[in-house]
């Protein structure tokens, strides 16, 4: 696909789509795009409300050229740019037609461009890459599909390096969104660190694998004791470094249970199918390096995964048994589907101690807790850091990945206590199940003053329009992005 900018409609271009918001300009506008197709204004004002993904097609009276007419609600956000053209392109990707302008002038939103690229390059991804039934209808994502926005002159420069920044994260999110929505076959351990390594071979950052010999050498042991149960993948542990620049290092750490079935302490059967998901928190990290490679932003950045499948064996941990930990604390295991908090306490110490980074920031699938609490309109965000927790609100409400703060209380603190070992895993009372969570995780970071968690289990998968089931969002990447850019650059 080619997208490029110009400052004028080509007669050439058999579509034209032309994007509106609601205000008080859009009566004059849409006059002005009544006059460029050759109606009377009032058949366009009449029939048109620019209501969010409303669409009406008008034909040029000397051309035959289709316009389209795209609503965006009022004072749409960049999130809304990219919901709506991604729903219009997806929807509309069957056409014949192999080109389209974009025109950002006629509704004054040329600032937009990045989200407008963003969400047209996400309408190329579809579910179903395991399916052997070929479509044959057309599709202008498989085709020599040009894109052209139309800008003013005075912008073309400034817009040029915003579709860039819309390319790159498109590309990398669809990536992730594939990566999540991969069955659990297709996602092992050794698979999802063979995707890394390419990833970082293309895009420019050192990858680090560690086997299970090796994680044992470290001391990893809370992964190794979850990943006991899979005896023909076992796991992996990862570490991403890409250095752009000079910067404070920034640390993230990602879960990454390539499937879930709860191990002994088994999960119910019905939708066990979307565990291939509970690796979320990884893909965030993974994609949110990848994009900041992509960009080649002058930051330092390490992400920490470690990755394991949670399954059923003779060896698997059992409720009950006390294991150890990279930070040397004793874990009493008292159900061991709370496994993911398992692998990113290893994570998390391991990052501190060997890299120290001025703020830590984990993401993970975690709780069903966090999904009762806030459903799927947010993750929640717990830290012991007022600035960077509002960081990280803002940067959600500026990109749509919205979170929203739970208290991380020491009152909560006495619910993790465990009679026969350092800590337990999960608390025995069933209330406050995301915040007790992230109290677990806070004992191993030794006590670093700039630590965020970030609860993505009712955001990092879900219904959309584009499928029957549930699939994957890409949650996180454009969140952090956003915040590195505000915060380190």
């Amino acid at each position: 696909m080619n997208i490029k900018t110009g400052t004028e409609i080509s007669a050439h271009s058999p579509i034209v789509v032309i994007p509106f918001s609601q205000g008080e300009l859009l009566e004059g506008q849409l006059t002005a795009v009544a006059a460029f197709a050759g109606m009377k204004p009032e058949i366009v004002t009449k029939e048109f409300k620019a209501e969010a993904k409303e669409s009406l097609l008008l034909f040029k009276q000397d051309s035959g050229q289709k316009i389209y007419l795209l609503g965006l609600g009022k004072a749409p956000k960049s999130a809304d740019f990219i919901k709506i053209f991604r729903s219009f392109f997806y929807h509309k990707r069957n056409v014949s037609d192999a080109s389209v302008a974009i025109d950002l002038v006629s509704g004054q939103l040329e600032d937009a461009a990045e989200f407008v690229v963003n969400g047209l390059l996400l309408a190329s991804y579809k579910l179903g890459a395991q399916k052997t039934h070929r479509d044959d209808k057309p599709d202008f994502f498989k085709s020599e599909f040009d894109a052209e926005l139309i800008v003013s002159t005075e912008k073309q420069s400034e817009v040029a390096q915003a579709v860039k920044a819309g390319v790159e994260t498109a590309e990398t999110q669809v990536r992730i969104l594939a990566l999540v929505d991969a069955p659990a076959n297709y996602k092992t351990p050794q698979q999802l660190a063979d995707f890394v390594l390419e990833s970082g071979k293309s895009f420019g950052y050192k990858v680090e694998v560690f086997d299970e010999k090796q994680c044992e050498a470290l001391g990893l042991h809370a992964l190794l004791a979850v990943g006991k149960g899979s005896i023909e993948n076992p796991p992996k542990f990862l570490v991403l470094e890409y250095k752009g620049g000079e910067s404070k290092t920034i640390g993230l750490v990602g879960k990454g249970v390539t499937f879930d079935t709860g191990g002994v302490s088994l999960k119910p059967g019905d939708n066990m199918n979307y565990m291939k998901s509970d690796m979320g928190g990884a893909a965030a990290v993974i994609g949110t390096i990848e994009l900041v490679a992509r960009l080649k932003l002058p930051v330092h950045i390490v992400g920490v995964v470690p990755v394991t499948e949670n399954c059923i064996d003779g060896l698997a941990i059992k409720p009950g048994d006390v294991i150890g930990s990279y930070a040397g604390k004793t874990i009493e295991v008292i159900n061991t589907d709370a496994e993911g908090r398992l692998i990113l306490a290893d994570g998390l110490a391991y990052l501190k101690k060997n890299y120290n980074p001025e703020v830590m920031i984990d993401l993970a699938t975690l709780t069903g807790n966090c999904i009762m609490a806030l459903g799927y309109a947010a993750s929640a965000l717990l830290s012991n850091n007022d600035a960077l927790a509002q960081q990280l609100i803002d940067a959600g409400q500026e990109t749509g990945e919205k979170t929203w703060r739970m208290p991380l209380w020491d009152d909560y603190k006495d619910m993790m206590k465990s009679d026969v070992a350092d800590i337990k895993n999960l608390s025995s009372a069933p209330i406050a199940g995301a915040i007790t969570a992230a109290k677990f995780l806070e004992t191993f970071i030794d006590e670093h003053p700039n630590w965020a968690h970030l609860d993505i289990a009712g955001v990092a998968f879900g219904d959309s329009e584009y499928g029957s089931m549930k699939s994957a969002t890409a949650y996180g990447i454009r969140l952090l992005k956003n915040w590195i850019v505000r915060h380190y650059l």
